[in-house]
């Protein structure tokens, strides 16, 4: 390794989103690629066409885009409010609102605010969404695991409390859970919530809301009574818009406030500000297309969870998660992945298990096929 660079990124490998070996064939030339949680549709041709208008018309490529966000923070507040149960629309405002270049550079940006320095470590409970730690050690922050329930995946609360406790050295400084997780597709317990909201002032509890559209889970109405807390989203998912790489995090005014003195200037280029814009102001017809997904989710879950050789958990996102049964093991596992990839599906081994993202009808039809024929022979 070159002299000059830290020591500890010799000990780490680039992120990869769909590790799985190197394939002995190539994968099919159209798979049905669910395997990153994207939607499976694109934005409407007619939405593309604004959207190209727009770039024609009035972003100078010459210019560098708007820094602060304005436009989109007060949109992103705006929809905020309207979607929160009950409406905290007296207390989320712009000010409560930082955009990033999708949720990673907010969870690095979190990090850093909380951890860097030696002042810090980071707790998550595995199986959770793996850029947490990888972000984490790329900056040197340590990270504390624990464990979750096998039945409900529950985060073992106990032994997240212990360490929270016995680390020292640095101590936990922020927590980072997914509501509704990713890879197992389960929403927060209420013991869980209870266990967030007596986190003491100095630990902070980061809520990643990525599938919030799907989930319609959100803790946005207690943030007033929680300046500990922040919520992740993204509008990678349900608004279609993962090529861009826009997501938001929604938090205390002094939080976010440091959080944009930390972020990159220019982070979000001027076609992602006017896409993630246009996709807010459209966001009922783009929107429309989440009862069709959790209809086919139900359906692909509903039959998966009939092959005795699979166990399938419920889901609140737009992705199922399910294991062997018996003994089956992650080479059993990396198989069936290799297996389901040669015959044109792409799905994630991650967690122990496989994660399926919900495709168009005719995709999860074609899964389904694929399933059956692999556990006929």
């Amino acid at each position: 390794m070159l002299p000059f660079i830290r020591s500890d990124l010799g000990e780490l490998s680039a992120y990869t989103p769909n590790p799985g070996g190197t394939p002995d064939e190539p994968a099919p030339i159209s798979p049905d690629r669910l395997d990153a949680n994207e939607s499976p549709y694109d934005l409407p041709s007619d939405l593309k066409q604004k959207l190209a208008w727009t770039y024609q018309q009035e972003i100078e490529s010459n210019r560098y885009p708007d820094g602060s966000h304005a436009a989109l923070k007060q949109a992103i507040a705006e929809y905020v409010c309207e979607t929160a149960t009950p409406s905290p629309a007296d207390s989320i405002t712009p000010e409560n609102i930082t955009a990033g270049n999708g949720s990673d550079e907010l969870i690095r940006s979190l990090i850093m605010a909380t951890c860097l320095r030696g002042e810090g470590s980071v707790l998550v409970a595995n199986p959770t969404f793996s850029m947490y730690a990888i972000l984490a050690e790329t900056l040197g922050v340590p990270v504390v695991p624990v464990g979750r329930s096998e039945t409900n995946f529950e985060m073992d609360l106990g032994a997240a409390q212990q360490a929270i406790e016995q680390t020292q050295n640095p101590p936990v400084r922020a927590v980072f859970v997914v509501h509704p997780n990713s890879p197992t597709g389960s929403a927060l317990t209420p013991a869980e919530l209870d266990w967030l909201r007596n986190l003491p002032p100095h630990i902070l509890a980061v809520i990643d809301e990525a599938y919030f559209e799907f989930s319609r889970n959100t803790v946005a109405a207690e943030l007033r009574s929680h300046p500990n807390w922040v919520i992740l989203r993204t509008f990678s998912k349900a608004f279609r818009l993962a090529a861009h790489r826009a997501g938001y995090a929604i938090g205390n005014p002094e939080l976010i406030a440091t959080l944009e003195k930390i972020r990159l200037p220019y982070n979000l280029p001027s076609f992602t500000q006017a896409a993630a814009l246009s996709a807010l102001r459209h966001r009922h017809e783009l929107l429309a297309s989440v009862p069709e997904i959790l209809a086919e989710r139900d359906r692909l879950r509903d039959a998966l969870a009939q092959m005795p050789a699979l166990q399938v958990w419920p889901t609140d996102a737009n992705f199922i998660y399910l294991r062997l049964s018996g003994a089956g093991g992650n080479d059993a596992l990396a198989s069936l992945t290799e297996q389901l990839r040669a015959g044109g599906t792409l799905v994630r081994h991650t967690g122990g298990g496989l994660r399926i993202t919900v495709g168009t009808p005719e995709e999860n039809s074609r899964t389904l096929r694929r399933f059956k024929a692999l556990f006929s022979r």
